[in-house]
């Protein structure tokens, strides 16, 4: 059965949730056995579910560079097990693993989660995106194309890419660019950027997605503030 099983539940996925509910949902019908019914393609794949759009995109990240590396696959276990717990992630990982077999059209997954999730939360599901691609401490030249090019069909604006991308990738400028900032704009003008990122990037943004999302939300944030400290050291004011 398990072999026309994951095809059953990829058609079904498919029908109820579109690309990311078929996608997960030929990853579930190979690893039904010992999954609880809470697990279902409808419930686990519906359109808009952060979560599934976050476990598909993590794969299409991991395999940018054609290397599996177990960094990434223990963010991403690190991560679920601190936000849903051990029982959450151990199911998770076994989709994930399901998942990296399969072919994704990222242009048709994105064309989803950009249909059914805000800017606010396709933001935040770049900042995670950005923690998987880091996890080995590196970001190589196909990580920041698929990454990029994921932003582009994701419908995240070029400046706030930018910004995401100063959060992992470290150098004398990078405050200013988490910041959307040029390094040659005033002191008042700084302080309106942070104020206008603050809001922007607050975790009250994201609060739809649950109290675990915005656990990573306020981190996110906190590298904003941290950003504006680090301006407000150099020059003095």
């Amino acid at each position: 059965m398990a072999g026309w099983s994951k095809w059953l539940w990829g058609g079904l996925g498919w029908a109820v949730g579109g690309p990311i509910g078929g996608i997960i949902g030929f990853a579930l019908g190979a690893v039904t056995q010992g999954l609880d019914d809470e697990n279902t393609p409808v419930k686990a794949n519906a359109a808009g579910d952060f979560g599934a759009s976050l476990l598909v995109l993590c794969a299409v990240i991991m395999k940018a560079d054609n290397r599996l590396l177990k960094s990434e696959l223990d963010f991403i276990r690190q991560f679920f097990n601190k936000q849903f717990g051990e029982t959450y992630t151990q199911q998770r990982m076994l989709l994930l693993r399901e998942i990296l077999k399969q072919d994704i059209d990222h242009k048709q997954v994105c064309l989803q989660i950009k249909g059914h999730l805000n800017y606010a939360s396709r933001l935040e599901l770049m900042h995670l995106l950005f923690g998987v691609a880091a996890a080995d401490n590196h970001l190589d030249k196909t990580e920041l194309d698929t990454l990029s090019q994921l932003a582009y069909e994701l419908g995240i604006k070029q400046p706030d890419f930018i910004s995401l991308q100063a959060m992992f990738v470290v150098d004398k400028t990078a405050a200013y660019k988490i910041l959307e900032i040029d390094e040659t704009a005033t002191d008042d003008e700084v302080k309106k950027a942070y104020r206008k990122m603050a809001v922007k990037y607050h975790p009250d943004k994201v609060h739809h997605l649950g109290p675990d999302f915005q656990k990573d939300a306020n981190i996110k944030f906190q590298k904003i503030t941290e950003a504006y400290e680090s301006i407000k050291k150099q020059r003095g004011f």
